[in-house]
């Protein structure tokens, strides 16, 4: 009775699913799981070896790992393979290298990984290799690691699965990570409708092709629908217009019975006749009724070629006005001598005579548009840099605001340190490096 129930379940297991899937490849789906982070075992392993863990049996316990919970979006790509995107978080003291931390706190893990699947979804069960990278926060620290394991997927019905994972994370960041395992268990459901099989009614018998109420074996025009007074054919309108040929005073052009079978006058020939015509004595184009397409600022660049619609300006420049080398320089003058307290976004108050000859700049062409840029050098922490030069912008643009600019006229973006000017292993690049760029146009 066990070999017989054993045969049951294996062929259960490995014959593919009766309620096939749309296709071969994984549809989107969210799920969410119960995992434990295991950091006891693999100290162990690294402390001792692997086989002396097996043969002493000194895997954690249970009760010794951080449970947590997580959520994770899936999709295939190919019928073998998936993604993964997860985040969770759990509650635990990090043994984090070099640190001894006294309580709890949340740890929180996100990853995406490649599923490589042994089998596709035409089958209930689905193993799978994982690979991937994720990163993590603790406290105030972050790290990065590669997650690498085994899964395991059971489909329950087309809407859900049930799914088992266990992965190795090793650190990429040493200093801020540390070895572990972690073992989850969840269910996932589809997103989104499950496409209907598209149902191909049977053809109609052949009786009356075109479906005029004249069998074929009496209709000379079976393929066309016509009427009983002419066997079956149709009237003749060789326009196609609606309008016999007899009656049709333009019988190669479709017309209206109004114009006694001609078309409607297009008096200035653009295609739009003149009962549609907004303008019809000028050409013009459709999407504007049948009038030209609009010049606002009169400046010979109709408004869908026109950069700067409502300023006139010159073909070269898509419209806009040309910012004079003067100003440039003046721009440029001002950006240069921006200067702010060390390691602060406080403008010093050398940096406010060329700000306010930008401001006068942006008051005379209120049709100009400005982007402030900021940049540091690399020295110190990427992110840190990275806020400094986004919070310098900021304060730049504040200043010009607080002067009477439009706020939605200046756009304000911090770099960090990713756009060096000069290198940065010398004293002199990386004052280079350390600037505010601004640049005027008249369109974004």
């Amino acid at each position: 009775m066990k070999k017989i129930l054993s045969a049951i379940i294996a062929l259960y297991l490995i014959v593919p699913t009766a309620k096939a899937q749309d296709d071969e490849i994984r549809p989107k789906a969210i799920g969410v799981s119960f995992f434990v982070n295991d950091f006891i075992t693999p100290d162990r392993i690294r402390t001792t070896s692997l086989s002396q863990v097996i043969s002493a049996k000194r895997f954690a316990k249970v009760r010794e790992m951080a449970p947590g919970l997580a959520v994770t979006y899936f999709k295939g790509l190919r019928p073998h393979i998936d993604i993964a995107a997860s985040i969770g978080g759990s509650f635990l003291r990090y043994p984090m290298p070099g640190k001894n931390f006294s309580d709890n706190s949340l740890l929180l893990e996100g990853n995406a990984a490649v599923n490589l699947k042994m089998t596709t979804e035409k089958f209930w069960v689905q193993p799978y290799l994982i690979a991937g990278v994720g990163v993590h926060k603790y406290r105030g620290y972050y790290g990065a690691f590669l997650p690498a394991g085994l899964g395991l997927k059971v489909n329950l019905l087309d809407e859900a699965h049930f799914f088992i994972t266990s992965t190795y994370r090793v650190p990429v960041t040493t200093e801020t990570g540390n070895y572990h395992l972690q073992h989850s268990i969840g269910f996932a459901g589809r997103l989104g409708k499950k496409k209907e099989p598209v149902v191909i009614a049977p053809p109609r018998p052949p009786a009356d092709t075109d479906m005029d109420g004249i069998i074929d074996s009496l209709d000379k025009c079976p393929t066309v629908k016509g009427i009983e007074k002419y066997q079956g054919c149709p009237v003749p309108d060789t326009d196609k217009d609606g309008i016999n040929d007899d009656d049709d005073k333009c019988p190669t052009v479709p017309g209206l019975a109004r114009y006694k079978g001609c078309p409607v006058p297009d008096t200035d020939k653009d295609g739009i006749n003149d009962e549609d015509d907004k303008c019809p004595t000028v050409a013009g184009v459709a999407r504007y009724q049948g009038c030209p397409v609009p010049d606002t600022d009169a400046d010979g660049i109709n408004d869908e070629e026109d950069k700067c619609p409502t300023v006139a300006g010159v073909k070269e420049n898509n419209g806009c006005p040309v910012i004079t080398e003067a100003v440039k320089e003046k721009v440029n003058t001002a950006a240069s001598n921006i200067l702010f307290l060390t390691g602060s976004s406080k403008l010093q108050a050398k940096s406010f005579k060329g700000l306010n000859e930008v401001v006068t700049i942006m008051k005379e062409n209120p049709a100009m548009s400005l982007n402030v840029d900021g940049h540091t050098d690399n020295v110190g922490n990427d992110e840190k840099n990275l806020t400094l030069s986004q919070t310098r912008a900021e304060a730049v643009k504040a200043y010009l605001v607080s002067k009477g600019v439009d706020a939605g006229r200046i756009t304000a973006t911090g770099y960090g340190e990713t756009k060096p000017v000069a290198d940065n292993k010398t004293a002199a690049g990386r004052q280079k490096n350390r600037r505010s760029e601004l640049t005027m146009s008249y369109y974004k």
